[in-house]
This record gives structure tokens, sequence and C-alpha cells, in this order.
């Protein structure tokens, strides 16, 4: 059996990295880490070459549509960020060195390509007088008694209270507004069930959808006016999530270790706030991308992408993750993972299929906060048993379990960070001014094949209808399709 380099598949194939590591994740060529060095891959020759005579043949369109919707070649034209030889990058600048001393105001001044920001509530429509309020609103729910977790509690209780309040006003988000989260112990090897994010989740929904009913279209509006009123959405949605608006002058970092009440975790949350801040066409951006086409409001594109963050082959994976590192950590990560394995699951937070050497922003989160060591364990079995790496999913959620933050923070940094790179999508859409409306491919019963049966198999003229509809077709109404349909 031979194997060979990334560099000579990539030549054989006279493809992009981005193609061949589609292909691997499709099952269609094999891969293994290379013996001399784990942390690469070496593919299968056969494989490779089999791929390469497919690829010279004449591929139908449908065929190549058909594969560019998941994890195929880049379906629309974007200069906000990207991925190449395992490496990513922002406007062409490397996210992984951007992050050693860039706060996410930075990374959100250069994807939307705008002045100095801070993600502070001060929209044009709001007075100073205004503004005073909500900062002493804040002020008196940051000052009360914490209940339950001495680390976490205010947060929990801040953000509870924001929820509740938005809440009142939306009947539905009753359910969720009142759920209770409690903090953990740093490198603590005991830990609660892990929760949803709901309060938080249900807060940001709320807030997206309150400013989606009255914000303007994007359509017709000015590139200034429209980065103006994103950082008022980006502003809005911390506010909401974290229970409690980002004072003037305060890095959002800093406010949110502020109210979690773990200073320490400073260096680690920035990172993670920069890192998840954008990832090329990942699917919560695509959604934002469609919702903005049509014209929508930046709130209603954020709104998008906020709820396809919440499933769980998403951002969601961040529970998937705890829940497995709480198995490992109850059973030995050999028990955690064949069970898991055994049941036809994919391991959540292993892998990725842009990075088969490793997860880049993975790397630099596990150097950042050492994990703790239940989340050690189950990474170093994983990777020796399974051969799959650490992606970004399990580093972050076991870089927030290593300061002891909310068990839902994982999620919390994943939004808010990535807020940034759904409202530059939403920007640069917005300006393409370009509606975007795939077509499916077809493969249900064949058109006109219900009538023939009807009709005892015989096929019947175009355009009639059957039963007590069997008008004059030239007489029935006649309607435009709307544009967007």
């Amino acid at each position: 059996m031979a194997w060979i380099s990334a560099q000579d598949a990539l030549r054989i194939l006279g493809v992009r990295p981005q193609t061949l590591y589609a292909n691997v994740s499709r099952g269609r060529i094999r891969a293994r880490p290379a013996p001399q060095d784990s942390r690469r891959s070496e593919y299968r020759e056969e494989d490779v070459l089999r791929a390469a005579r497919q690829a010279r043949g004449r591929r139908k369109v449908a065929t190549i549509a058909a594969e560019a919707i998941e994890w195929g070649d880049p379906v629309l034209p974007s200069s906000i960020s990207t991925v190449v030889d395992g490496r990513h990058w922002y406007r062409g600048q490397d996210a992984i060195a951007l992050a050693a001393s860039a706060a996410l105001e930075d990374i959100a001044a250069l994807l939307w390509q705008t002045e100095p920001l801070t993600f502070m509530l001060a929209n044009l429509a709001r007075t100073p007088r205004a503004q005073a309020e909500a900062m002493r609103s804040a002020s008196f729910r940051a000052s009360k008694p914490a209940r339950g977790d001495a680390k976490s509690g205010r947060y929990a209780n801040d953000r509870q209270a924001s929820a509740q309040e938005i809440s009142d006003q939306n009947p539905d988000t009753r359910s969720t507004a009142g759920v209770k989260n409690r903090g953990a112990t740093p490198d603590s090897e005991t830990s609660s069930r892990p929760i949803s994010p709901g309060p938080a989740l249900t807060a940001g929904l709320a807030a997206m959808a309150q400013r989606a009913g009255r914000d303007l279209p994007t359509i017709g509006r000015t590139p200034a006016t429209l980065r103006a009123e994103a950082r008022d959405v980006m502003a809005d949605l911390c506010a909401a999530m974290l229970g409690a608006p980002v004072p003037a002058e305060v890095a959002l970092h800093h406010h949110i270790c502020e109210l979690w009440r773990q200073p320490a975790a400073a260096n680690f949350v920035r990172r993670a706030l920069v890192l998840m801040a954008d990832h090329e066409l990942n699917a919560s951006a695509f959604s934002v991308r469609v919702t903005i086409s049509t014209g929508a409001s930046l709130a209603a594109g954020v709104l998008a992408g906020l709820a396809t963050l919440s499933g769980p082959l998403h951002a969601g994976a961040t529970q998937a993750v705890a829940a497995l590192a709480e198995e490992a950590r109850q059973h030995g990560p050999e028990g955690a993972v064949r069970a898991c394995l055994a049941q036809g699951r994919a391991l959540p937070g292993f892998g990725h299929p842009l990075y088969p050497d490793g997860d880049p922003r993975a790397a630099i989160l596990l150097a950042t906060s050492k994990p703790p060591p239940h989340y050690r364990r189950l990474a170093e079995y994983v990777e020796a048993s399974v051969g799959e790496i650490a992606s970004v999913d399990f580093a972050l959620t076991a870089g927030c379990a290593r300061h002891g933050l909310p068990p839902d923070s994982p999620f919390v940094l994943f939004a808010l960070g990535r807020c940034v790179g759904w409202l530059a999508h939403a920007l640069e859409q917005a300006q393409a001014q370009r509606l975007i409306r795939p077509r499916a491919r077809y493969v249900g019963v064949a058109p006109g094949a219900s009538l023939q049966a009807a009709d005892g198999g015989q096929a019947r003229p175009a355009g009639r209808s059957t039963g007590a509809l069997r008008a004059d077709p030239r007489k029935a109404p006649k309607t435009k399709l709307a544009a967007g349909t």
C-alpha cells in the first residue's frame, strides 16, 4: 500500500488544498497521519490517481454544483477570510499572528474596513441621558449579591435578568429565560452536567428579532451608514447575551472577564474571540449572506446566523465536547471514546476537513490555556487511537473549563466572536446587490406521472388540470413569480 505526501497529491490532482481535504472528508481519498510527523497527513496513492482520472473526464454542471455545496469548491467571491495550506487568513493577514495581540475590536475594524471602534451601545438614536441610564442599570445589576457559585453567579444572575426582561416582552422566550447557570472551579475534576446555552441564546435571538422588526433594509443604503449600524447591532448582541452593555473605552474581553469574575482568563478570552471571528463561508455565514441578499436588515442577517450557529453541527458542538469530556472524566478516555464510536457517532471536537494536519486555532488556544487533565488525556487518547486531532471546538471548551467559566461560555464566546464575521459578510453581500437563489436538483416523482396514472397511463396534454378544475387553461389566471421565489 503506497502513501504519498500532500504536496505530491496536490500535484497529481492539480487542485487546491481545500479540494483535496474535501475528497478526504467524503471518503474518496484515504488519509493517515504521517509516520515521521503525526501532525501531517499522507494520502493513499491509488485513491489519488483514481480521483485524478475521474477529474479528467467530462463533469456535468449539476455534479459540480452538487459537490460545491458540501465542503466543495468556492461558490461565491469574498475578500473577508480564507483557509490556505492549513492557515487561517483575515483579509490577507494571518489570523494566528493577529491573535497574539489584537482584540476583537481590531478584527472588526479590519473585516468591516472601518476606523477603530468599540462595542458600547451608542447608536445615533440614543441620547446621552439614555446611555447614562443604561449604564446605571447595568451597574445596579452588577452590584446585586450573587446567588449560587461565587465566581460566576453574578454573570448568571445578570444575564437571567436581561433574558427575563426580554421574555416579559416576548412570552415565547419565557421557557428558557429562567434557566440558571453555575460556574465551575478552575482545573476542577468535578463538573455538573453540561447545559444548553438557553438564556444567552434566548436573549440574543430576542434582541436581534426586535431589531429586525424595526431596522431599515440594507438595500439602497450607503456603506458608511451600514458600517455604523453594524457596530450598534454588535453592541446590542453583546449586551443581550452578557446581561450588561459594554462600558465606554472597555475592550469586550475585559468586560466579559469582569462579568465572569475571572480576570486571569482575559488573554484566553481575547484570543478565542479573535480566532472565532470568521472562517470563510461556513454554514452560519452563508445563512447571513442569503438573508442579506434579499435586502433584509443587518439584524435579520445576524438573527439567521445565530439560529444556524445553535445547531449541534456548528457551535452547538461545544456542548457535545463538554459531555464527552465529562464521560472521559468519569469512565476514562477509552470508555468514553468506545461508547461514542459504538453508537455510530463521530467524536465531537476532533478533526476538521479544512485542517487534516491539525487546526491551528486549536493549537494556539491549547497553548494559551492548558486544558484540565481529563481533557488532556482525552485529546491524547483520541489522537493516538483514532488519528484525529483536537479542533477549535475542543480547545474552546477545554480552555473555558480550565478557567472555570460558565458552562455555556464556549457558545457565548463563539457567538460574539463570530458576529463580527457575520456582519462583515453582511456588509459585503449588501454591496454585491445580488440575490442568492440556487436551483434544486429535483429527485422526486417525475412531473406528470401522477396525471398519467389517473388517466390509465395516458399522458395528459401539458397545462390541463384534473377533477373539478378541468377548465380551459387559456382562462386560468396568470401569476408572475416574484424575484425571490
